[in-house]
């Protein structure tokens, strides 16, 4: 049998080209499916705002690790938002993240568009000081729950005052939290540095246990009121609460995101007296600069027009009140966010 230089019998390479009628119905087919294609995402990229019907806004907002406030309220607000979305071709879900640090890095990349954060740290990060290393473009969208900041020790460690924790072990929150950004300057308010300590780290839980087994003398524990980890330490140890220092609040006055609280003796058993604390930074609702002023107000108005719905499922949605969430804490808010502020008639004239 005659072969080709491939070694294929020529009844089967004449097999190997197909008919000229077919070859030209496949082409044809495969030139219509790519203008198909092409027309489809040219009117997608038409289209692309938060109320089109053509394409999908898939909106995240970065959260904080489980067994914290961020992430119920981050979920809670996402699934309040989504499931009152209206007409906007949206799907809005919580993320979760390392915390506030990890969700403004996550916001300047464009990874997510939303995030909770705590002011204190975004009024650092927007202003680009401390470990920055540089600005970032981050906006507020709403002002949540004030962060109660408690110094707790034992009757057995002999702390009486913030003072008396030089050369003690204390418990200054997890690793990498960033919550240096605003115990730093507390701290030197009553002539304490880090170097005078030695500083231990963990969750307030973590805290608790450490001071309750003899590995750590005191611990600050923030939220909030009733912090969790303050109310299970006080069921097990005799808790000292320290005292602030009288006007402690004026004495940070350069700082907006400290203000002064005052905590009720009965949220605690073992707080004998009402206990002037501070506030170290609300948590906040937090987006960027460059998401567009459309998607923000929206955002925004079914955030507030739904807080109730928000505050049945945590507490601290409660905050999300006409005085409190335009709160200003340092971080400048989004255009989009204080077009719908003013439009409820919210927005503080200064």
């Amino acid at each position: 049998i005659p072969r080709l230089r491939g070694g294929l019998p020529m009844s089967g390479a004449a097999n190997l080209t197909p008919p000229k009628p077919m070859l030209r119905q496949t082409l044809c087919l495969a030139l219509i499916s790519f203008i198909a294609a092409s027309s489809i995402g040219c009117e997608q990229s038409k289209t692309g705002d938060a109320q089109s019907t053509e394409t999908r806004q898939f909106l995240e907002i970065g959260t904080a690790p489980g067994g914290g406030a961020f992430a119920l309220v981050g979920n809670a607000i996402a699934t309040t938002v989504q499931a009152n979305k209206g007409d906007l071709n949206w799907f809005v879900g919580a993320k979760g993240t390392k915390g506030t640090q990890e969700n403004i890095r996550k916001l300047e990349s464009g990874d997510i568009q939303f995030a909770m954060a705590n002011a204190a740290i975004s009024y650092f990060a927007h202003r680009g000081e401390g470990a920055w290393g540089k600005p970032f473009d981050v906006r507020a969208v709403a002002t949540v729950a004030p962060n109660v900041g408690v110094f707790v020790t034992t009757q057995s460690s002999g702390i009486k005052t913030i003072a008396d924790l030089k050369g003690k072990r204390v418990v200054l929150g997890p690793a990498g939290a960033g919550f240096d950004y605003f115990l730093k300057p507390l701290l030197a308010a009553h002539g304490v540095s880090y170097d005078d300590l030695t500083v231990l780290n963990g969750a307030y839980f973590s805290a608790g246990d450490m001071i309750a087994d003899g590995q750590a003398d005191a611990a600050f524990m923030g939220g909030a009121v009733p912090i969790p980890a303050v109310t299970q330490l006080c069921s097990s140890q005799d808790v000292v609460f320290l005292q602030m220092e009288p006007g402690i609040a004026e004495t940070l006055k350069q700082y907006p995101f400290y203000f002064p609280v005052t905590v009720k003796a009965e949220k605690y058993s073992d707080l004998e007296s009402d206990l002037e604390a501070i506030n170290v930074g609300n948590m906040q609702l937090l987006s960027h600069a460059k998401v567009p002023e459309n998607i923000v107000y929206e955002l925004t108005k079914r955030v507030y027009e739904n807080r109730e719905t928000i505050a049945k499922q945590h507490p601290a949605g409660k905050a999300l009140n006409p005085k409190n969430i335009v709160r200003d804490t340092g971080t400048p808010f989004h255009p989009g966010a204080i077009k719908f502020y003013k439009e409820a008639g919210i927005w503080p004239e200064k």
